[in-house]
């Protein structure tokens, strides 16, 4: 609430594409260059139709009372989320011995770090697209720790169909039981399918969106790494995609699926021409999830530093030139950690520890063998104590 009260009235740099994106996908635009046809006659609006969707719930009110109430909502979702993190994580650590208590102060000490780049995309840009994404993939986490391929599938696909550069959290799939995989891909590019073909089918020219280009702003990672053309290179969106994908299969390959979305986030910063600070909300998730699931420590330290490194050399460093080698240094370096750093896992050693557990309670997390003969559902566990 602080923050917001803060911030709110200097807020809503974006909302008019929202306000604009919604009108014409539900009127259709007073010269007909709405509906269906929105992303031919405007490819400037990157948003996907789900955001659209929302931002229309909000044309009926005074125009600044829509904004207001819409940056309340979307704050209020970056609270939920951290709910979400804390009970995705106490459901994958079953069994680990994890003092829950401890747990919940690292979800909060993370979240203090987390809310203040929350309510940056929430309030000061009111970017409802990257708002609704980051919200369905945290929900998609926690459908995934309870070994839920449907609405795991389902999830991701409103994270899509709100923001196509979510794609990059698609790998969370891959962390399901392999004979899941089918369902909750089936679900999820129905869905994808649904939303998007009708504006592709009505109107081949919605491809424009794809090839819109942004300025390529001095302080990119990008102009690091060779891009230094005055808008966005042509190979830098699909190079993008296709790093955030490989980094997160990688993740999950080795066992970290808990830091898919952080890698997703690190392709898009280290690879896009512009350097908002709403994109940092995005590596705040990730984060946040990787110091609440992927660790044990009570500090979640890498929630913190990427506050200080991406959202503090802001203010901090004049040079543009700089800033975009920090942000470089940043990817590499988060990258290297979450892949291959040792992570202390103590499911083994608590495997056979009667004590911190009820009896005959499963402890093998959230997909193994966790139920026994009176249970239908393997995710139906009840929560673990401990002394």
């Amino acid at each position: 609430m602080l923050w917001f009260i803060v911030v709110e009235p200097s807020g809503g740099f974006s909302w008019h594409y929202l306000r604009t994106g919604g009108e014409l996908i539900y009127d259709g635009g007073t010269s007909g260059d709405g509906g269906l046809n929105l992303y031919a006659r405007h490819p400037e609006l990157q948003m996907g139709p789900v955001s659209f969707l929302v931002a229309g719930l909000f044309n009926p009110f005074p125009a600044v009372v829509g904004q207001v109430l819409a940056e309340a909502l979307m704050s209020l979702l970056g609270l939920v989320i951290l709910v979400l993190a804390g009970r995705s994580a106490a459901r994958h650590l079953l069994g680990t011995g994890t003092n829950h208590q401890r747990l919940r102060q690292r979800v909060l000490i993370a979240g203090l770090a987390f809310i203040p780049m929350w309510i940056e995309v929430s309030v000061r840009f009111a970017h409802l697209d990257d708002v609704l994404a980051l919200f369905f993939t945290a929900l998609a986490v926690y459908y995934l720790t309870r070994c839920n391929a449907a609405a795991t599938g389902i999830c991701m696909a409103l994270a899509l169909d709100s923001k196509p550069t979510a794609l990059a959290f698609l790998p969370l799939l891959l962390a399901l039981p392999k004979e899941r995989w089918m369902r909750a891909g089936l679900w999820c590019v129905g869905l994808v399918a649904v939303a998007w073909l009708p504006f592709f089918l009505v109107d081949p020219h919605s491809f424009a969106a794809a090839k819109f280009t942004i300025p390529n702003s001095p302080a990119s990672a990008l102009r690091w790494l060779g891009g230094n053309t005055p808008e966005t290179p042509n190979w830098a969106r699909p190079a993008q995609a296709a790093l955030g994908l490989a980094l997160g299969a990688i993740a999950v390959w080795r066992g970290r699926w808990a830091a898919v979305i952080l890698l997703g986030a690190n392709a898009r910063i280290v690879l896009d021409p512009s350097v908002y600070t709403y994109y940092t909300a995005s590596v705040l998730l990730g984060t946040l999830l990787w110091d609440v699931c992927g660790q044990r420590r009570l500090v979640p330290w890498w929630s913190w530093i990427a506050l200080f490194v991406l959202y503090g050399s802001v203010f901090v460093v004049p040079d543009e030139s700089a800033k975009g080698l920090i942000r470089l240094g940043f990817v590499v370096v988060s990258t290297a950690y979450v892949l291959f750093a040792p992570v202390r896992d103590r499911r083994d050693r608590n495997q056979h520890r009667l004590l911190d557990r009820v009896e005959e309670e499963p402890v093998e997390g959230p997909w193994g063998p966790m139920w026994d003969p009176g249970r239908t559902r393997p995710w139906e566990a009840r929560p673990i104590t401990e002394r």
